[in-house]
């Protein structure tokens, strides 16, 4: 099946596709966002709106409305050292209506920008279609193949983006080569109960060789353990009890609630990269975000980043999307 042609393609509708997406929309273009995944309910994604994010939103007179979505705010960011805690973040420095990190379930933040774009004739946002291949004509990308339940097809469009997260395939299909580096932890994410009474927002604890984050969930702390980097077997092998012993000395009002991690299966490792692209377009074909380049999740920056690139592009190519002018340059 080949569908109707579309100014532009977007594979993954994660922060950067989402907000692409809807600031495209907004100005005519006709664009079709791929999301293989059924909903938006994964755990462990960015949730950190940076000051910079908000305002974003408020140039687009969507700040005010997002933010009745249930959320916390944090004023400032301090981790644990030997002889105190050492100050990240002092927010309410930051110049602007905004002097404050505004943490925000990912799931949500999703969900507020497609129903906003939505309300736009241009946008359409295809949930269960995974984007399988580019659509190649004379050196350039010309569209995607699709996969959804009822089979595969094509769309056709001027612009192909790949925001489609640091595991994108559609780079490689693409030809762009990557620059890796190699950061030396990975993350352990697990939930415990939380309780009444308890902070609100984010706070970290240190100790032991042992850094711990806990972030609000509302109904629950989600929290980060780091570890050395490629020490998942050694740390499976001396056994859960082993590791939420060690978690205990670390966050002693909380080792209690350790014992609510029942199986390893409750421990998702996510395994720490920060690379980039070389070059992050070819003729008609563009990468965003993670796809472009994957982040640390040190401050929570990446999202920030993602929605950054999607502004830019949007600011960027809405007028030659909307003349037919698309340069499709050669690479050389």
């Amino acid at each position: 099946m080949t569908d109707r042609p579309v100014h532009c393609c977007i594979a993954g509708c994660g922060p950067a596709g989402a907000v692409l997406g809807l600031m495209l929309a907004r100005q005519g273009v006709r664009v079709s966002v791929f999301e293989k995944h059924g909903d938006f309910l994964r755990d462990f994604r960015g949730d950190t709106l940076h000051a910079s994010t908000l305002e974003i939103m408020d140039e687009l007179g969507l700040a005010d409305r997002l933010l009745e979505r249930r959320h916390s705010k944090v004023e400032r960011f301090q981790i644990p050292t030997r002889s105190g805690y050492a100050i990240l973040g002092d927010f309410p420095r930051i110049p602007g209506k905004f002097p404050y990190v505004a943490f925000m379930p990912q799931w949500d933040f999703l969900d507020f920008v497609t129903t906003e774009a939505k309300k736009y004739a241009g946008f359409e946002l295809r949930m269960n279609t995974e984007v399988t291949d580019l659509l190649m004509k004379g050196g350039a990308v010309r569209g995607v193949r699709w996969r959804d339940a009822d089979g595969e097809g094509e769309t056709r469009a001027e612009l192909t983006v790949a925001a489609d997260g640091r595991n994108s395939a559609l780079r490689g299909q693409a030809w762009l080569e990557s620059k890796p580096t190699a950061p030396p932890i990975d993350v352990l994410w697990f939930r415990v109960p939380r309780h009444d009474g308890d902070p609100d927002g984010v706070f970290s604890r240190g100790g032991n060789g042992q850094f711990l984050i806990f972030l609000n969930r509302f109904d629950y702390w989600q929290v980060g353990a780091a570890i050395p980097k490629a020490t998942l077997g050694e740390i499976h092998a001396s056994g859960l009890d082993a590791f939420k012993s060690a978690l205990g000395p670390v966050a002693p009002d909380f080792a209690d609630r350790f014992a609510a991690i029942e199986a390893w299966d409750d421990v998702k490792l996510l395994e720490v990269r920060a690379d980039r692209l070389r070059r992050w377009w070819r003729p008609g074909f563009l990468c965003i975000g993670d796809a472009a380049h994957a982040m640390s999740p040190v401050g929570g920056i990446g999202i920030n980043y993602a929605i950054q690139d999607a502004v830019a592009a949007a600011n960027i190519l809405t007028e030659p999307l909307l003349r037919g002018a698309m340069r499709l340059s050669r690479v050389p």
